[in-house]
């Protein structure tokens, strides 16, 4: 007599299976969310226009003042957001996974002040004053700082670990945040020209803007895709990952290069826009758990979805006068963020 043999399927395939379905249902959802907003970015505003409008200015344009605000202002700005957002959630999730920090942010590499100063030295000292003369200098001002922030953590004893990469960048940061508002007060009228661009907005970027950020940010983005990998491992610490196999030198260096290049990017084009690579890589463990991989999936997503719902809250709260993103998302990320930080599973994730 014989007894027929059932295999059972391993219980962690089971809980995996609906863990993945889950997880790819959820980012189908965010990418509707993303095309929601995008209709919404070149539909909403100051001059309210019908959907029936802003397909006439694609298929049918006709030169028309409402066509060709859809077709140059709106769509350029829901473009550059979506860049923009996209360069600094994968940013900050890459700069979480390796300070192992859930809280940590790209402006930890001094990303954001270096851009800043490099601003502020280049209005101080070559009289520039048009936004369009920022970029460059902008560009430029992130990188340096990134670099710097690394080979000054990279040397002596602990080189490269995550506290002292966090800690030196914290005050690298404060000292170049401190020089540039004392430069500012050195010439009050010239500085306040350059507050538009300090306060972060996607109004009124100069011609040329996104074909100046989409090279670096497209390399960037590359980048991190080769160094997403190793991220599971880093979080496991730094001995787990050797062990397994990692290049730490290698893996820190391709991260620092890619957070370099994404927000370095983001930065000159609009300012600095905070909370974004904090929020959104924070809050997406909720739905991914602590996959960085998954993590830095939904990032890519949700990131532009957030910067492009404050812009367009910032177009409706006060008109006809507008908000700048850079002001909204403070508004709408701290409560969120203090939401997360409070929740029961934070501790958790």
């Amino acid at each position: 007599m014989t007894t027929a043999t059932r295999t059972e399927p391993a219980s962690g395939t089971r809980v995996r299976r609906p863990r993945i379905r889950r997880r790819v249902l959820g980012l189908i959802a965010s990418l509707l969310l993303l095309g929601a907003l995008c209709v919404l970015s070149v539909t909403v505003g100051s001059a309210a226009l019908s959907l029936d409008v802003v397909w006439q200015a694609f298929v049918a344009p006709d030169g028309s003042v409402s066509q060709v605000t859809v077709t140059t202002a709106r769509v350029d700005r829901t473009v550059l957001g979506i860049l923009v957002g996209t360069a600094l959630g994968v940013s900050g999730a890459l700069i979480q996974a390796l300070t192992r920090n859930p809280l940590a942010d790209p402006g930890i590499l001094g990303v954001n002040a270096g851009a800043g100063f490099a601003v502020t030295l280049a209005v101080a000292f070559l009289g520039i004053t048009r936004i369009d003369q920022y970029l460059p200098f902008a560009f430029v001002g992130a990188i340096a700082a990134s670099a710097l922030v690394y080979l000054a953590a990279g040397a002596g004893r602990g080189a490269g670990s995550p506290v002292r990469l966090t800690l030196v960048g914290v005050a690298f940061a404060a000292v170049l945040t401190g020089l540039s508002h004392t430069l500012a007060l050195i010439d009050t009228e010239t500085f306040d020209r350059m507050r538009f661009w300090g306060a972060g907005t996607l109004a009124d970027r100069p011609s040329g803007t996104i074909d100046a950020v989409l090279l670096p940010i497209t390399i960037g983005l590359v980048i991190a895709a080769f160094c997403v990998r190793p991220l599971n491992a880093l979080a496991l610490g730094e001995d787990t990952a050797r062990a397994m196999g990692v290049r730490l030198g290698a893996a820190r260096v391709g991260i620092i290069l890619a957070v370099a290049l994404l927000c370095g990017a983001a930065t000159a084009a609009v300012g600095p826009l905070v909370f974004v690579g904090l929020v959104v890589p924070h809050a997406v463990r909720w739905i991914t758990g602590p996959d960085w991989i998954w993590i830095t999936l939904y990032s890519a997503v949700l990131a532009p979805a957030l910067v492009l719902g404050a812009d367009i809250l910032g177009r409706i709260v006060a008109i006809p006068a507008e908000l700048q993103v850079g002001v909204m998302l403070p508004l709408i990320g701290a409560p969120v963020l203090i939401a997360l930080v409070r929740g029961r599973k934070a501790k958790a994730l």
